[in-house]
C-alpha cells in the first residue's frame, strides 16, 4: 500500500517524481497481482494488445513495439504459445525468422485482460472524478511521450 503521506517529510509529499514512484509501485502490485489471478503477466498484455492493434508481426518487431526485451519476448511468447494464444509460423520472406499472430483465444484472453485492466484503473484511480482521470491520464501521457522522445 502507499505510504501514509503523514508520515512523509513534507519535502516528499510535494515531489512529483517522489509521488510518481509510489503510485508506480501500487499500480505495478496490482497489475502483477490481478493479472496473475487471470492466468497471465503484464508482458502477456502488452504483446497481445500490439499483436491487436498492429497486426501479425516477427518477434523482434513485436518485441520492439511492445518495448519488451527481446529475451522476455521470446519467454512470454513461448507461454502463450503453450495456452494456444499466439502462433508462431516461419516468415515466408525470411524462413531463419517467426511471424507472430494472434489467434481467436488470444483475442478472448486480451478481451478478459482489458475487463482485469479496467478494473486495476477503477481501484488505483478511486480517489478521482471521471473528468479527473482522464485529464490526469493525459497529463501522464504527454510526460510520458516527452521523456520517451529524449531517449538516447
Amino acid at each position: 500500500m502507499i505510504t501514509d503521506d503523514a508520515r512523509q517529510p513534507e519535502r516528499l509529499r510535494h515531489a512529483a517524481s517522489w509521488l510518481i514512484n509510489q503510485v508506480s509501485a501500487h499500480s505495478h502490485r496490482l497489475v502483477a497481482d490481478r493479472f496473475a489471478a487471470a492466468g497471465a503477466r503484464g508482458y502477456h498484455y502488452r504483446l497481445l494488445a500490439t499483436l491487436e492493434e498492429y497486426g501479425p508481426a516477427s518477434q523482434a518487431d513485436l518485441g520492439r513495439r511492445a518495448a519488451i526485451d527481446r529475451s522476455d519476448v521470446v519467454a512470454a511468447l513461448n507461454q502463450m504459445a503453450d495456452k494456444k494464444l499466439v502462433e508462431r509460423a516461419p516468415d515466408p520472406a525470411d524462413r531463419r525468422r517467426n511471424i507472430i499472430t494472434l489467434t481467436p483465444a488470444g483475442r478472448s484472453h486480451l478481451r478478459e485482460l482489458d475487463r482485469v485492466l479496467a478494473g486495476i484503473q477503477d481501484e488505483l484511480l478511486a480517489p478521482l472524478s471521471p473528468p479527473e482521470r482522464a485529464r490526469f491520464t493525459e497529463m501522464l501521457a504527454r510526460v510520458s511521450e516527452h521523456h520517451a522522445g529524449n531517449r538516447p
